[in-house]
């Protein structure tokens, strides 16, 4: 399929690129989305049906997502439903392919909980933690990230949608999450931002120094500001990426201004490889037995250069 056979195929009900759930208009009979084709209400046998035409080597069963602002009632209807429809999916499977059950919940533990209890019961071959993304605080989620795990498999991969900030990825790796379905990387490419947060293993261990460009930060830098107009440097001077060893901040520039859709291309590849690094060294600080050390050089790093940001602000 698609030519692909090299990689693996993964298929989940949300893209929160183009297809976000739209759970007030979502159903006993099945889960709505918006999608550029407007708002969808999908059954799980349709579900199935697409799942049994894309043959994925892993595909995850239909979930009610709820925002956090829902009511009670709504968020056990809508934990009731995920179970139901996890059922029906599974009853309905195609040979081959992995299966990966959605948990749901939305700011409730107690539901968060009961979710998870109840798919773990279940013959899968991993879990999407959904629901994420959806009006939750950083305050609220390492709970809530806990409390799904602590009722999960150990042995068996943790998927989690709506999480991309590195600060968010390094929580999530810390509650025992492995997987990460993200939209960082897209949405900063089309924004013109560019990856720039050093990778070290001790996370970040010098400031990047202060910038005036609008939206910059420790974690990235905004192309389309003029101060890169005659920047003939790479985006990250020690980066081995195509566009880095080929190309400079003031040609990106130039194409971000003219609108050339080349800027896009040039800055994803740049921001995928900067991305894949900094989850290579979170492998790497796993395995030395650092990784609490590197989270929290990492996020004290970010803090500090943030309030050095809102001094000359």
């Amino acid at each position: 399929m698609l030519g692909l056979h090299e990689y693996g195929l993964v298929a989940v009900p949300r893209d929160s690129i183009q297809c976000l759930p739209a759970s007030e208009a979502t159903n006993k009979v099945g889960a709505s989305f918006e999608t550029p084709c407007g708002r969808r209400l999908i059954k799980p046998k349709e579900y199935m049906e697409m799942i049994s035409s894309m043959r994925p080597d892993i595909w995850v069963t239909l979930a009610d997502e709820v925002p956090t602002w829902v009511s009670e009632k709504r968020n056990n209807s809508s934990v009731d439903r995920t179970i139901r429809w996890l059922d029906e999916c599974i009853a309905l499977r195609p040979l081959g392919g992995d299966i990966f059950g959605s948990i749901v919940g939305g700011a409730n533990l107690q539901q968060r909980q009961r979710c998870a209890e109840e798919v773990a019961k279940r013959n899968l071959s991993g879990y999407l933690i959904g629901g994420f993304g959806l009006g939750e605080s950083m305050d609220e989620r390492p709970a809530l990230l806990k409390t799904v795990c602590d009722n999960l498999p150990e042995e068996k991969p943790r998927l989690v949608c709506g999480l991309g900030l590195p600060e968010e990825v390094l929580q999530g790796v810390a509650a025992g999450i492995d997987l990460f379905d993200t939209t960082y990387i897209y949405h900063i490419t089309i924004a013109g931002f560019a990856l720039t947060f050093p990778l070290d293993k001790i996370g970040a261990s010098e400031l990047i120094p202060y910038s005036s460009d609008i939206g910059s930060d420790q974690a990235k830098i905004n192309l389309r500001a003029t101060v890169y107009r005659k920047d003939t440097t790479p985006i990250v001077q020690s980066c081995s990426c195509y566009t880095c060893k080929n190309h400079t901040k003031a040609y990106i520039n130039h194409l971000l201004n003219v609108h050339e859709m080349l800027a896009q291309t040039l800055l994803e590849i740049h921001n995928t490889h900067h991305f894949l690094g900094f989850f290579r060294l979170i492998r790497e600080a796993i395995k030395e037995g650092e990784f609490d050390r590197f989270r929290e050089k990492f996020i004290r790093n970010r803090r500090e250069h943030l309030a050095v940001s809102a001094v000359h602000a």
